[in-house]
């Protein structure tokens, strides 16, 4: 990548789309945000990860690392093509335009697609068949999914591989438009799986399970900038020394496999990559944890190469020892400052501080797990508010302008890339906010409502990304 290359981006779960039936689809508001943000002169598309959720809407904690989520499969488009009716649809339209449905649609969307599976013409079910082929893991999934959740059905399988499918080939229009747009699609790969799941049933030798498959010890972190009273993630641990011994086979599957959907990828916790934290299965605290010597450099090889052309960003938030620093210097891969982290008036040397970033870096006004920006301004004491603004060259009492400018600050740090979650564009407060971890329930669930984009200044926004050496050759 070369030392001048500079870009921004947006950050938006493709559940938190605007729409009409229960959460964001690949149908026309995919579209309509790429034409936001190539007007925007943003040229990065940051989505969550695309693997089934957990019954809180969570994609961090999926029963299968292979699998996708099949509500984000657009119902109008099952509609255009005849696999659904216009009753059907009308049928599946929400009752909340601003927040993911989730108990709905774990009720009603399954049913709905596979009414769309059962009247596929002989052409489509060769092409789910020809797609089952292909993509080995997808079936392993969808054929242990028909078997736990659909026992004696004897078609759930090939409707549930309907459903990959038919994901797999909306999301590749949506693709298509994104590069003719001049926008590239940043995913998102969780660390861990779910305990229980499809990997640790199918394979548990390459998980650290005793002999009723019982996780010996769990994932988590200690205390960190997200949660003082770290986080008991109850994830099963990975067997690293025989993932080693294949040269990390399965890790490199699940890499070709998220870069079948995306341009780019964040892994995220990629610091269990250098160190991971081991909590006692039957521990009642994160706080009971240990710090234990991960795959290294061995394991960043194998996913560069099964990675390609890909780009792949190190998610190096939470706890920071010399040894991670080093870790990651020698991988060379890009890292992540959050403005929200920066201590504002304190130790001038704080890598969240706009200032101190460096330029192999992706820099973010907050992620997911973050409050919104204006959330955040309003939670700060005076104090460090005011330090904040006036860092960001403004010296009034105005939040929205004090969040205006710490963004504008962002695009002129020296860091390369540049994201602002959808939210901090609009200028949304806490009731926003997509996550709070270690809070299981109420979380993952924001949408935007319709039009709500439409107050985003366009010609602004692309002034702002070409003045900042930001915006894309035209």
């Amino acid at each position: 990548m070369s030392e001048l290359f500079r870009r921004s981006g947006v950050l938006l779960h493709v559940s938190s789309l605007p729409g009409d039936y229960g959460c964001g689809t690949f149908g026309r508001a995919a579209f309509s945000f790429l034409d936001l943000l190539a007007d925007c002169g943003f040229s990065l598309w940051q989505v969550l990860p695309f693997c089934e959720p957990d019954a809180y809407g969570s994609p961090y904690k999926s029963p299968s690392a292979f699998s996708v989520n099949p509500c984000l499969i657009d119902p109008e488009t099952l509609r255009d093509k005849g696999l659904i009716t216009a009753g059907e649809l009308a049928g599946a339209r929400q009752s909340d335009p601003f927040r993911a449905e989730f108990g709905r649609l774990a009720r009603e969307r399954l049913p709905l697609l596979f009414s769309a599976a059962d009247r596929a013409d002989a052409e489509t079910r060769n092409r789910v068949l020809a797609f089952a082929e292909r993509e080995q893991k997808q079936r392993e999934f969808c054929e242990w999914a028909a078997r736990k959740r659909f026992p004696g059905d004897k078609g759930a399988a090939f409707r549930l591989l309907f459903c990959a499918f038919e994901f797999a080939e909306e999301w590749k229009a949506v693709r298509a438009y994104a590069k003719k747009k001049g926008v590239k699609i940043l995913g998102d790969i969780p660390i861990y799986v779910d305990a229980g799941g499809c990997d640790t049933d199918l394979y548990p030798e390459l998980f650290l399970l005793d002999g009723e498959r019982r996780p010996l010890s769990v994932a988590g972190v200690p205390p960190d900038l997200f949660s003082a009273e770290g986080q008991l993630w109850g994830n099963p641990l990975y067997n690293w020394e025989r993932m080693a011994k294949d040269g990390f086979s399965w890790w490199r599957e699940r890499i070709r496999f998220c870069f079948s959907f995306f341009d780019e990828l964040r892994i995220d916790h990629f610091r269990a990559v250098e160190a991971y934290y081991a909590i006692p299965a039957q521990a009642k605290t994160a706080k009971e944890g240990r710090w234990v010597k991960g795959p290294g450099m061995p394991f960043v090889d194998a996913i560069r190469e099964a990675a390609g052309d890909g780009g792949i960003l190190a998610e190096d938030l939470g706890v920071s020892t010399p040894s991670l620093l080093a870790f990651l210097r020698e991988t060379g891969l890009p890292g992540m400052r959050v403005l929200q982290f920066a201590d504002f008036g304190g130790d001038p040397r704080d890598v969240h501080l706009p200032y101190n970033y460096p330029a192999n870096t992706a820099a973010y006004s907050g992620t997911h797990d973050n409050d919104t920006l204006l959330g955040w301004v309003r939670s700060l004491p005076p104090d460090k508010r005011r330090h904040a603004f006036v860092s960001a060259g403004y010296q009034g009492e105005d939040e929205r302008a004090g969040c205006m400018a710490l963004m504008r600050e962002l695009l002129f740090t020296r860091a390369r890339t540049v994201v602002f979650p959808i939210q901090d564009l609009l200028f949304y407060g806490s009731d926003a906010r997509m996550n709070t971890p270690g809070v299981p329930e109420g979380c993952w669930r924001f949408r935007l409502g319709e039009g709500a984009w439409d107050r985003i200044d366009r010609g602004w926004w692309r002034y702002l990304n070409r003045l900042s050496g930001r915006l894309a050759a035209e």
